[in-house]
């Protein structure tokens, strides 16, 4: 149990890294959040599941409540952050058609990142 523990601490450190990785290197707003909703919500998940399976103190019911809260609050706020920076104007990277063009209003001056 302790080797299937670190491993899926291991994985979800790893996934963490990589959603921290992405919101420094990628050029667009929208690409930041996905990296950080996305890797973010896979690495805290596995990180208290590795977490929970090491402990005995039998806290387990915080643990799948703290990932169920996970996985029903970052997707809408993402979602809404996505939403507000389209809406704002800001410009996108390496869109040259836009696919919501008339979906929904969209400031006049974009807004530089």
């Amino acid at each position: 149990m302790t080797i299937l523990a670190a491993g899926l601490m291991i994985a979800g450190t790893a996934f963490l890294l990589v959603a921290a990785i992405g919101v420094i290197r990628l050029p667009d707003p929208l690409q930041r959040m996905h990296s950080a909703t996305k890797a973010g919500t896979l690495g805290c998940a596995l990180l208290l599941i590795g977490v929970m399976i090491h402990d005995d103190s039998g806290a387990d019911r915080i643990g799948w409540m703290n990932i169920l809260f996970l996985l029903l609050t970052l997707p809408v706020g993402a979602q809404m952050l996505a939403r507000a920076t389209y809406v704002s104007g800001t410009r996108l990277e390496g869109i040259a058609d836009d696919p919501l063009d008339g979906e929904l209003d969209r400031a006049t001056e974009p807004v530089e990142p």
